[in-house]
């Protein structure tokens, strides 16, 4: 439904003077032009909005047919995206409310009806049901996209036990964004019209930003499932590796608090290789990122990259907790987490994605920690040159 310059408007209402008023108070209006088709029983509304198309409804709860909110019911049923806007001749609160949860979007005074009041509540009416399909919408998808990846860990190793840890961290890390965009939807359904500019948008971004989260996490178990399913794709590319490193670092800058100190050091020659620059940025970002969440403010994160014997070692230290020694043997399996993270927030994904990226191009990952003191990576990668992928096509042509 899109609000265009005519708003075609279904009014059931049984009083011809007061449908008469609310057709001369619409046509005072400069910004929108109003088509108004008037009906006077429940049963022609029906009749009207199966067989012509309407923005909108404006609807009378005093009908000679249908009383009170039951008149709602097979509305909500036959046009269940068409919003309505209920008429009312006492201002009840209590009503109003109710009317909301039944599937109006708005609800006005008769005797209080002015041209500003009316075309404010039928365009928010419109935009507020809008949003809620939109949110229907991507709820649905987001449904879908978590029934399609989770067919893909069907076919991951160990499924069993990855089914069971999934569904676990699905009930826990989707329920917080999930309440956020409830939260901020019904806000914005029930009470747009008392809130200001500013307010609204910030419900916006919260739902934005609580989507994007989910759609995160969504594309973190996704690497899973491809690499353990062997189809994890290695795409090399020339790439000049110390200005990647350096503009992956730069953009974390941007992003944290100036408490941590982020520091980065290169040691030989870069412009030569080709690499995969979605793993590597894959790799990098989990591995600076934990480095960041598990420091203490006033920590030192240092990026390490030495070249040298045909190999690059990426070295990430930082200053935080420290990992348990027993915990290192589970650290880069899918949603495993050290007992001393605490409250600290975190999926128990991004070592496993780390792992399997650093496979797939061809490496290896190494830890060393102390609880306490700090904990270092180590990622180890071949450089891979022209030549290299030259013999790798002779092999296949052959």
């Amino acid at each position: 439904m899109v609000l265009t310059s005519t708003v075609n408007v279904l009014l059931i209402e049984d009083n011809l003077a007061e449908a008469r008023l609310l057709q001369e108070i619409l046509k005072g209006s400069h910004l929108k032009q109003f088509n108004l088709c008037h009906v006077k029983r429940l049963r022609e509304g029906l009749e009207k909005i199966r067989s012509e198309p309407f923005d909108i409804i404006l609807l009378d709860l005093t009908l000679p047919d249908s009383q009170g909110l039951e008149s709602l019911n097979p509305l909500v049923q036959i046009a269940p995206h068409v919003p309505i806007v209920v008429l009312t001749n006492t201002n009840d609160d209590h009503l109003a409310l109710e009317a909301v949860r039944r599937g109006a979007q708005d609800y006005l005074v008769k005797r209080h009806v002015t041209l500003e009041i009316l075309v404010r509540s039928l365009c928010y009416a419109i935009e507020r049901k809008q949003v809620a399909q939109q949110l229907e919408q991507m709820n649905e998808k987001l449904q879908m996209r978590v029934e399609e990846r989770t067919a893909e860990l069907t076919k991951a190793k160990e499924i069993n036990q990855l089914k069971t840890e999934f569904v676990s961290m699905l009930s826990h890390d989707f329920r917080n964004p999930l309440n956020t965009i409830l939260l901020s939807a019904g806000l914005l359904e029930d009470c747009r019209d008392r809130l200001s500019q500013e307010q609204q948008l910030n419900y916006f971004q919260m739902i934005r930003s609580a989507i994007k989260d989910m759609d995160q996490l969504l594309t973190e178990v996704l690497i899973i499932g491809r690499a353990d399913a062997g189809r994890l794709k290695f795409n090399p590319v020339p790439l000049n590796l110390k200005e990647f490193c350096a503009n992956i670092l730069q953009a974390f800058r941007l992003n944290i608090s100036e408490a941590h100190q982020l520091i980065f050091k290169a040691d030989g020659n870069f412009n030569d290789g080709l690499w995969d620059d979605n793993l590597l940025r894959h790799i990098l970002n989990n591995l600076l990122g934990n480095a960041l969440k598990y420091s203490p403010n006033g920590g030192i994160i240092r990026l390490d990259l030495i070249e040298g014997k045909g190999q690059v070692i990426f070295t990430v230290q930082d200053q935080g907790i420290g990992i348990p020694p027993e915990a290192i043997e589970g650290l880069f399996k899918p949603f495993f987490r050290a007992t001393n993270v605490d409250n600290i927030a975190g999926t128990g994904l991004g070592l496993a994605i780390v792992q399997r990226c650093v496979e797939t191009h061809g490496g290896y990952v190494e830890v060393k920690s102390q609880v306490g003191v700090g904990t270092t990576f180590m990622v180890t990668l071949p450089i891979i040159r022209d030549d290299f992928l030259d013999d790798e096509r002779l092999l296949l042509q052959n």
